[in-house]
């Protein structure tokens, strides 16, 4: 496995191929009986907290692996954490009633075996379509729809299909209208198939190449980005230095993207703000209340993986600029290493200005331009795609982005007809509106892990002696004292933010140092609490949970939503209601996009973006990107830069 790194310097490091290979090896020989076992997920068991704080450079490390495995034989999963000093399984599980994510051998497999069921061909014929080698089959999760005659307990999934007539086609132009595949993944036979009322394949291409559009701009004179002397930070091994920040960025199986011990360097101390921050979860619903589509939402991360789903980025295409990349190694559904090359981009980006003031009593001008660090990865789920960007700056703030584009999800019409519940993107074609809802996991640890969370309100003050002009405002500050307390949504009208404070820490006024989650306005899931959707997914009716650390509690709908009954997650943890007083607490932010689709966003969809940031609350004493050099005047053109 050349190109992988083979040497382990931390506790964080993501498992090594010769890792994932033991890991594997070992589970085998302990479970010899059985004949087809599968590793839906394979990976780092994260070492707790206090090891790897008390970690030191040089120190003995224990490395240990968890494997979610799925039996073929009789369809029942496990968990199992080995650890690879001692090379034996230490814990065993099984996950009864539970289904791990889908494989990526499942997606072959469901193609296949959709495509040679006569049933599904016949429907097909019904409907013209005669080259079922030119049909693109998609696989969706089930659910806990229960579906007439089959017993939910089986490895389901569902499987809708779309024309094309050349292999490059935008399948998504022609869905093949009311046939559906239900498929059970264990058994590998097509149990049923759904053919309903035949709805002509809309006539028009969605093609978007380069070849498929005709002429192109030609009026863009090159852009270069050059730095001369290489980029400003520094990678060692999973560990990432730039302007006083460090942190360790690896990838995850499920999460994707994972920052571990985000620290900044204030005088000489390095002062730990988070120490685990990724994605815990996300669901897409449709909102089309038809047979045909009501059914269909998908929690992309824990159904299928959302590091398991991480492109290859280019250099001039995904990233621009003195790029450097991370590689990483991933189990497949056999347990063996594969090499992702160039799964994580790493630059700098200059980022307009960071202050300015012009002194008008003397004239001079002070000014400083604003560079970031740029972490991202992007990520491909069926016509979606997901770009995740972390964005770090010099004065101490950082901010969380996410990215959609892709091809928005389509359904066909009856010729003439209009659609109640998407729009109209193309003659008899629709594209259904959705939402796309994440949950962010934020371990934060303030200058050490005793940490509390306040809200705070901007608020008109009231009549009275502190406000006799009527004009006075404030921020109004609530202590979060128990998780019941702790559910909240986001009231742009008082600009509500919450803050991260570490009451043991103060700084040189008196107040505890902290950091501010600064929310962006977006709606909650807008099916109905009582829907089955929102039954699995609790995490999407507030923007705020917060809870006391706790290595089981990772993923806001659990960790196997796969045809669950919402039994699991953010709701269940929070009504013990524990106490997150001045204590290690995470914080899961959930926030998203609303899409009503707009004819714009075909055939394909332009980036839309959402996320939030963290800022520094009297984390320092003052600003901290005082010493920012200024920048040097330069121009390419010729002219005098001072004209």
């Amino acid at each position: 496995m050349a190109g992988i790194a083979t040497a382990v310097t931390h506790p964080l490091d993501p498992l090594t191929a010769t890792e994932i290979e033991e890991a594997a090896a070992i589970i085998r020989r302990e479970c010899a009986g059985m004949e087809r076992l599968r590793f839906p997920l394979l990976m780092l068991e994260e070492p707790p907290k206090e090891e790897v704080y008390r970690f030191e450079r040089g120190d003995p490390i224990s490395r240990r692996a968890r494997a979610t495995l799925l039996n073929r034989a009789d369809g029942t999963a496990y968990e199992a954490v080995v650890s690879l000093n001692e090379r034996r399984i230490t814990s065993w599980r099984s996950l009864k009633g539970a289904q791990p994510p889908i494989l990526m051998e499942e997606f072959a497999a469901v193609d296949e075996l959709v495509k040679n069921d006569e049933r599904w061909r016949s429907a097909l014929r019904r409907r013209g379509v005669t080259d079922f080698d030119m049909v693109q089959v998609d696989l969706w999760s089930v659910g806990d729809f229960p579906i007439e005659g089959i017993d939910p307990n089986r490895r389901l999934v569902r499987a809708a299909s779309y024309l094309r007539h050349a292999p490059t086609d935008n399948g998504y132009a022609k869905p093949i209208e009311n046939v559906v595949a239900i498929v059970d993944l264990n058994e590998n036979r097509v149990l049923k198939i759904l053919d309903g009322e035949v709805v002509p394949l809309p006539p028009e291409s969605g093609n978007y190449d380069a070849a498929s559009v005709g002429e192109l701009r030609t009026d863009l004179k090159p852009l270069d980005i050059v730095q001369p002397e290489g980029p400003s930070f520094s990678i060692e091994g999973s560990l990432l230095s730039w302007q006083r920040w460090s942190m360790r960025v690896s990838m995850h199986p499920t999460d994707g993207l994972v920052l571990h011990q985000v620290a900044y360097d204030d005088g000489g101390e390095r002062r730990s703000i988070l120490y685990r921050a990724a994605l815990s979860e996300m669901v897409v619903p449709y909102g089309d209340g038809t047979d045909a589509f009501h059914w269909r939402n998908a929690f992309d991360a824990g159904e299928y993986g959302m590091g398991r789903n991480m492109g290859s980025l280019t250099l001039g295409c995904d990233c621009l600029g003195e790029i450097r990349y991370l590689d990483t190694v991933v189990a497949d559904d056999d347990g063996r290493p594969t090499l992702c090359r160039n799964v994580v981009c790493i630059h700098e980006e200059d980022y307009s200005i960071l202050w300015k003031h012009l002194d008008l009593s003397t004239g001079s001008s002070e000014v400083r331009r604003s560079r970031r660090l740029v972490v991202s990865c992007i990520g491909t789920l069926g016509n979606y795609e997901y770009g995740f960007y972390w964005y770090f700056y010099q004065d101490g703030h950082m901010e969380f982005e996410i990215k959609l584009t892709g091809v928005i999800q389509t359904r066909a019409l009856p010729p003439g007809t209009v659609d109640d519940y998407g729009t109209i993107v193309s003659t008899d074609l629709s594209g259904v509106h959705h939402q796309h809802i994440f949950n962010m996991r934020l371990d934060f640890d303030v200058d050490g892990t005793a940490n509390s969370v306040v809200e705070v309100d901007t608020v008109a003050l009231p009549p009275g002696e502190a406000n006799p002009h009527l004009n006075a405002f404030g921020g109004r500050e609530t202590l979060l004292e128990t998780e019941q307390q702790a559910q909240r949504i986001i009231d742009p009208l008082k600009a509500r933010y919450w803050k991260i404070i570490n009451p043991g820490r103060l700084n040189r006024f008196g107040r505890p140092v902290a950091f501010k989650l600064l929310p962006e306005a977006s709606s909650l899931m807008l099916a109905s609490p009582d829907s089955r959707v929102a039954r699995r997914a609790r995490f999407a009716q507030r923007h705020l949970w917060v809870t006391p650390c706790h290595a089981d509690e990772m993923h806001a709908a659990g960790d196997y939503p796969n045809q669950s009954t919402g039994e699991a997650g953010l709701s269940v943890w929070t009504a013990q209601d524990r106490d997150i007083v001045d204590t290690d607490v995470v914080v899961w932010h959930t926030f998203g996009v609303s899409h009503i689709v707009r004819p714009e966003d075909w055939p394909i969809m332009p980036v839309e973006r959402v996320g939030f940031q963290l800022l520094p609350v009297g984390f320092f004493d003052r600003n901290p990107s005082l010493d920012v050099a200024p920048p040097q005047p330069a121009c390419h053109t010729g002219a005098d830069c001072a004209e």
